[in-house]
C-alpha cells in the first residue's frame, strides 16, 4: 500500500442532515474553458474549487486569459475571444486531469502556436490514443509519448477540417475535444454515438451563443462563429452527491436531503440503477437552471437487491460504478455489471481496485474484461488500496459505515481533484472518517 495520506472509515449511527455538495467537476471545466474564448466578461458561481478545474484555470491563465477569484467558488472570466490565446512558452500541467487535458488537446489543435499538456504520474499513464487519432484525422499534429501516453506536444498552426466522427467507444470527453476543435475547422463537424452520452459542452456552446444542433447521441456544428460572454450558475456534482447518495441508503435510520444536485440525464444512471435494485430516492423542487436540470434529493436507508445493471445505463454513469461496486457488496444477492472497459483506463484500474478492495473485505468478486460480478454479503474490515484514484477512496469510505469493524484506507490524497472538504463534510452528515498520517 501507498505511503501516503491515508483514512480509517468506521461503522456509524443514521447519516443525515441537508446538505449541499461541490459544484459539478465537468461542467465547472467546460464554463471556464468556454469563458476564455468567448468576446466579454462572464461570471461562474458554483465553481468547483478542486485540483482539477484549478489545474485548467490555471492553464488558460498561462495562456493570457484573466480569471479573477473574489471568493470561493466564484470566478469572473475575461474572456480573450476565439483567436485571444498567446503562447505559454512552458509546458501546461493538468495535474490529475483527464477531462481537463482531453479537451485542452481539442481546444489547442486549431491555435496558431505550439503546446505542451503534461501531467501527474497517475494521468501519464493514462492512454490518449482516442482523442489523438480523431484530432490527427481533422488535421491537428500531436505528438505523445510510446502507447499515446502524456506528455502531448501540440503543433500549432495547422489548418483544421471538419468531419463526422462515429466513436467507437463511448466518451463525453472525446465528443466534446471533437467539438472543440471544430470551433477552429473549416467546413462542419458532427459527431454520432452509438451510446449516448453526457450532452455539458453542448448545452455550454449554446449558452455561449455557438450555432450548435444536438440531441441524444448525436451533435454537429460549423466554424466560423464567435462565443459570447455569459453568466454560468454550475449545479452540484452528482458524482460527489453519489458517496451520499449510496451512505444513506445503506445505513439503517438514515434520510439525507441534498440541495440543487444536476440531474442532467446523460449523467444519473446510478439513480436508475439503485432504484432497480430498491432505493428509496425521492426528488423535490425540479427545475432548469442555465439549462441543466437540477434538483434536492432527499434520501431514505433501504434494503437493496442485486440485479444485472442494464448496459444502457452504462454510459451515464462511468464515474459512478465504484460506489455502485460497494452499493451491490452490501445487497442480497448478485450483482452483474458488463459493457464498462472503460473503467480498466481511469485514474486507475476502478475494475480491478475495487475487485481486489471488496475482496480483502470479505465479499466474493468475479472480474470480467469489461466489468465484474459482485456477491453481496457481509462486510469485514480491514485494508484497502485506493490505487490513488479519488473515486474509489471515497466509495470505501462508505464501505466503512457498514462494516463489521473498521476499513483503513490507503492513498487518499487525491479526493482533493475532486471533492475537497469530504472528510469535514461526511462527518458532518454522520460518517465516522478520520485521516491518517503517511
Amino acid at each position: 500500500m501507498s505511503a501516503t495520506l491515508g483514512w480509517t472509515s468506521a461503522p456509524a449511527g443514521p447519516i443525515r442532515g441537508d446538505f449541499t455538495v461541490p459544484g459539478d467537476k465537468s461542467i465547472s471545466h467546460r464554463a471556464v474553458m468556454l469563458a476564455a474564448l468567448a468576446e466579454g466578461t462572464s461570471h461562474i458561481g458554483g465553481f468547483l474549487e478542486g485540483e482539477d478545474t484549478r489545474a485548467t484555470a490555471a492553464a488558460l491563465g498561462a495562456l493570457g486569459v484573466t480569471i479573477q477569484a473574489p471568493e470561493a467558488s466564484r470566478r469572473i472570466v475575461h474572456g480573450v475571444g476565439l483567436h485571444g490565446l498567446s503562447s505559454a512558452g512552458a509546458p501546461l500541467d493538468c495535474g490529475n486531469a483527464g477531462t481537463g487535458m482531453r479537451l485542452l488537446a481539442g481546444l489547442f489543435a486549431g491555435q496558431a502556436f505550439d503546446s505542451e499538456l503534461v501531467g501527474d504520474a497517475s494521468l501519464s499513464r493514462r492512454p490518449m490514443r482516442r482523442v489523438i487519432e480523431p484530432l490527427t484525422r481533422m488535421g491537428a499534429r500531436i505528438e505523445a509519448e510510446p502507447g499515446d501516453l502524456p506528455p502531448l506536444r501540440i503543433r500549432g498552426g495547422r489548418t483544421l477540417r471538419g468531419m463526422a466522427f462515429a466513436p467507437p467507444v463511448a466518451s463525453a470527453q472525446v465528443k466534446s475535444a471533437i467539438l472543440l476543435a471544430g470551433l477552429y475547422a473549416e467546413g462542419e463537424t458532427s459527431v454520432r454515438e452509438m451510446h449516448p452520452t453526457r450532452d455539458y459542452t453542448e448545452r455550454m456552446l449554446a449558452a455561449f451563443g455557438w450555432p450548435i444542433a444536438f440531441s441524444p447521441g448525436q451533435a454537429r456544428l460549423a466554424g466560423g462563429h464567435r462565443l459570447r460572454a455569459t453568466d454560468v450558475a454550475v449545479p452540484a456534482d452528482f458524482s460527489s452527491a453519489a458517496f451520499f447518495i449510496v451512505a444513506a441508503t445503506l445505513v439503517p435510520g438514515s434520510e439525507l436531503r441534498l440541495r440543487s444536485i444536476g440531474l442532467n440525464p446523460r449523467r444519473t444512471g446510478l439513480l436508475a440503477v439503485l432504484r432497480a435494485m430498491g432505493a428509496d430516492i425521492r426528488e423535490e423542487r425540479r427545475r432548469d437552471a442555465g439549462g441543466e436540470l437540477v434538483a434536492d434529493l432527499v434520501v431514505r436507508a433501504a434494503r437493496l437487491h442485486g440485479i444485472e445493471v442494464p448496459v444502457e445505463h452504462v454510459p451515464d454513469m462511468i464515474d459512478e460504478f465504484p460506489i455502485l461496486s460497494v452499493a451491490a457488496a452490501a445487497a442480497r444477492g448478485t450483482t452483474t455489471i458488463r459493457g464498462a472497459a472503460e473503467l480498466r483506463v481511469k485514474e486507475s484500474d476502478r475494475i480491478a481496485a475495487m475487485a481486489n478492495g471488496l475482496r480483502a473485505l470479505g465479499i466474493a468478486v468475479a472480474e470480467t474484461p469489461d466489468g465484474a460480478a459482485i456477491e453481496g454479503g457481509r462486510l469485514g474490515g480491514g485494508g484497502v488500496d485506493s490505487a490513488g484514484d479519488h473515486r474509489v477512496a471515497m466509495s470505501f469510505a462508505v464501505a466503512g459505515l457498514v462494516a463489521d469493524a473498521p476499513v483503513r484506507i490507503a492513498d487518499c490524497a487525491n479526493v482533493g481533484t475532486s471533492f475537497p472538504g469530504f472528510v469535514a463534510l461526511a462527518n458532518a452528515a454522520g460518517f465516522e472518517l478520520r485521516e491518517t498520517a503517511p
